[in-house]
């Protein structure tokens, strides 16, 4: 469902906006490092954080990719959290490697930090070239 023409902002370090519904039905927005599978974009979180909390109670998202090269060339994409995964081992590999992808290293969070892996499945894509 994403164009080829536009997958490098899901893999090339190209921040992410999520828009998530907050329990009185007001959105929230949260900038976030995405990932993608070819099916799925993937995110990853601390159970503690708003946008879990909200997705806990709606699944519903949309998300917002800019070109960092040029302002003019997105993405967008509505959808839904189709499943969360809570394996430890498995959430800290996969943010240590979008550490490298965002931020030039490895991003090791506590310990005490329980992170999960969210997917995306996209229902609605939009792209400006």
């Amino acid at each position: 469902m994403i164009p080829d023409s536009h997958v490098d902002l899901l893999l090339e370090g190209h921040i992410a906006h999520l828009a998530t519904v907050n329990p009185d039905n007001t959105p929230q927005v949260s900038p976030i490092w995405v990932d993608y599978d070819g099916e799925f974009v993937l995110f990853n979180t601390a159970t503690g954080r708003k946008k879990y909390r909200n997705i806990k109670m709606n699944r519903a998202v949309a998300l917002s990719i800019t070109d960092t090269s040029n302002p003019y060339r997105f993405l967008l994409i509505q959808g839904r959290v189709v499943e969360k995964d809570f394996d430890q081992k498995k959430a800290r590999k996969h943010i240590a490697m979008l550490g490298i992808r965002y931020y030039g290293q490895e991003f090791v969070p506590p310990e005490t930090e329980e992170r999960v892996i969210m997917k995306i499945k996209p229902t609605f894509v939009h792209i400006s070239k």
